[in-house]
C-alpha cells in the first residue's frame, strides 16, 4: 500500500520547538513525579498509582490518542494503552515507558524531597525523573514536536507500564493474552540511557534477572545465646554462609552450573570512569575479573537485596531461629532466566550448612534480551541521534539491568525491529537516593526521538 505523504520538517525547525516544549515538559514531569506510584501495596497505596494511571491516559487523550484504556494486567496493577493513528500505509511504532518506581529508600538522604521534582546543579532532582516517568515526557514532548510541523508520519501506539519495578510480569501476560494489541513494525523502549551525558547510544542487549526468596530455620525458637551458643545451630549464620557460597574469592558470582566467563566485544568502559560512576570509595577494590564491560553487561552478577533478621538497635542475645533474604541474580544473554533460576535454587540447597532447613521461592524473572542492531530501525536511529548530537556518532552498549518486556515483544512479534535508548545515564543515579535526569538529555532525546520518526518513516516508504 502507497504511504500518504507527510511534510517533512527539518531538523532546525524541530529542534527550535523541542526546545520551546522544554517548560511544558518539566511542568507535566513534576506533576508525574509527585505520584509515589510504587507498585507495591505494602509501601505506598495503591491509589497512588492508579493515580499515576490516570495522569498518563489523559495526556494521551489530550494528544489525541484513541482506543485509551487502562489495562487491569494479572499482578493487579494497570498499564496505559493508546493508538494514534496516521497516514495511511504509514509503518507503526511502538513507544514504550513506565510510570511505576522504585522506592525512595532513605529519605533522609535525599537532599530535596523524592517526590517533588526539584532543580539542583543545572539537573531536575525526583523518583522517576529518569527511570522512567522522564521516558513517558521524552515521547510526549517528541510527539507533539512533530504535530507542530507537519504532523507525525506513522501509526503510534504508547504503552506505559504499571509494574516494571516490581518485576511481577503482569504487561508480558496481558501482552501475551492479546498479542494483537502492541503488535508494531519497530518498538522504541524509552527505558535505557546514555552511556555518559552527552554520547549518544543505544542499548543493544539487556541482562534478565531472577528474584529469589531465601529462608533458613534451625530451631523451634530462639535460644540465649550464653545458655546454647556454641552448639545450638545460627539460622543467620547459616544463612550467611549459604550467601557467601555464591561469591568467589574475587568477588566473582560462582552460581554452580552458571557459566561466568562471557566477553563484551564493544564499547568499554573504562575502571576510571566506573569507579568514578559508582562512587566506590577509595582503597576499596572492585569485585569480579575481566573488563568492566564484560562484568556488567556480559556476565551473571548476584547481589544480596535484603536480609531479615534483627537490627542492631533493640538486638537481644539470642541464637535466631529463623533468617532470610532476598536475592537477585542478573542473568546475561545467552542464558535462559529459568535455568538460571533453577541452578541458583540448586547452588542455595547445596551450600546451606549443619542441615540447615532452607526454603526458595522465585518472586521474579524475567529473560535477557539481544537486539538486532544492523536493522533499518538502527539506521535511522544512529542518523537522528547524530543530527540531535551535533555530529556525534551513536554508540552501542549493553545495560547490566533488565526490562523484562523486551524478550516478550520479540518473541510475540519477531518481525519488529527493537531499539532501546533513553535518559538514565550514570549521573541519573537510577533507583539510588537524589535521582536526577539532566534536562539537556531530555532536549536532545525528544529531538532524536522525533527526528528518528521522520527517517524511519521516510526509510519505511523508499
Amino acid at each position: 500500500m502507497e504511504q500518504a505523504s507527510v511534510r517533512q520538517p527539518d531538523h532546525a525547525t524541530l529542534a527550535q520547538t523541542v526546545a520551546a516544549l522544554q517548560p511544558r515538559a518539566r511542568a507535566e514531569l513534576t506533576e508525574l513525579v509527585a505520584f509515589k506510584s510504587v507498585a507495591d501495596p505494602a509501601q505506598f497505596p495503591r491509589s497512588e498509582c492508579e493515580a499515576a494511571a490516570n495522569w498518563v491516559a489523559d495526556a494521551l487523550r489530550g494528544e489525541g490518542f484513541q482506543d485509551v484504556a487502562l489495562l487491569d494486567t494479572p499482578d493487579g496493577t494497570q498499564s496505559v494503552y493508546g493508538f494514534l493513528p496516521g497516514p495511511e500505509g504509514a509503518p507503526t511504532v511502538l513507544l514504550y515507558a513506565h510510570y511505576d518506581v522504585q522506592p525512595p529508600l532513605d529519605e533522609a538522604a535525599w537532599l530535596s524531597p523524592p517526590f517533588e521534582l526539584t532543580e539542583r546543579d543545572g539537573r531536575w532532582y525526583g523518583r522517576g525523573a529518569a527511570d522512567c516517568k522522564g521516558g513517558l515526557i521524552m515521547h510526549l514532548t517528541a510527539l507533539r514536536a512533530l504535530k507542530e510541523n507537519g504532523g507525525i508520519p506513522v501509526h503510534v501506539k504508547v504503552i506505559c507500564e504499571g509494574s516494571e519495578e516490581q518485576g511481577t510480569g503482569g504487561l508480558e501476560r496481558y501482552a501475551e493474552a492479546h498479542p494483537e494489541l502492541l503488535a508494531a513494525d519497530t518498538i522504541v523502549i524509552g527505558d535505557a540511557g546514555n552511556f555518559r551525558v552527552g554520547l549518544p547510544t543505544a542499548t543493544a542487549t539487556l541482562r534478565g534477572m531472577t528474584l529469589m526468596r531465601v529462608q533458613v530455620d534451625t530451631l523451634g525458637g530462639n535460644l540465649h545465646s550464653g545458655q546454647f551458643g556454641g552448639a545450638a545451630p545460627d539460622a543467620l549464620a547459616a544463612l550467611i554462609r549459604a550467601l557467601d557460597s555464591l561469591r568467589a574469592e574475587d568477588g566473582s558470582t560462582t552460581v554452580q552450573g552458571l557459566a561466568s566467563d562471557a566477553s563484551w566485544d564493544g564499547l568499554q568502559y573504562a575502571e576510571e570512569e566506573f569507579r568514578k560512576d559508582a562512587k566506590v570509595l577509595d582503597g576499596v577494590e572492585l569485585i569480579g575479573s575481566g573488563t568492566i564491560a564484560d562484568r556488567i553487561w556480559a556476565r551473571p552478577a548476584v547481589t544480596v537485596l535484603g536480609i531479615d533478621c534483627p537490627p542492631v538497635v533493640g538486638a537481644t542475645p539470642s541464637v535466631q531461629a529463623s533468617a532470610g533474604a532476598l536475592v537477585s541474580l542478573r542473568v546475561p544473554p545467552g542464558v535462559d532466566a529459568a535455568e538460571a533460576t533453577d541452578l541458583l535454587a540448586a547452588h542455595l540447597k547445596a551450600n546451606t550448612p549443619w542441615g540447615a532447613k532452607i526454603a526458595v521461592e522465585q518472586v521474579g524473572q524475567g529473560q535477557p534480551f539481544r537486539a538486532d542492531t544492523s536493522s533499518p530501525a538502527y539506521a535511522s536511529m544512529a542518523k537522528a541521534m547524530r543530527l540531535a548530537y551535533d555530529g556525534q556518532e551513536m554508540q552501542i552498549s549493553g545495560m547490566g539491568g533488565s526490562i523484562p518486556l523486551c524478550n516478550t515483544l520479540a518473541s510475540l512479534y519477531p518481525e519488529a525491529e527493537i531499539l532501546l535508548i533513553g535518559l538514565s545515564e550514570p549521573e541519573a543515579q537510577i533507583h539510588a537516593v537524589n535521582e536526577s535526569v539532566s534536562p539537556q538529555e531530555l532536549e536532545r532525546l525528544s529531538l532524536a526521538e522525533a527526528l528518528f520518526l521522520v527517517q524511519y518513516a521516510a526509510t519505511d516508504a523508499a
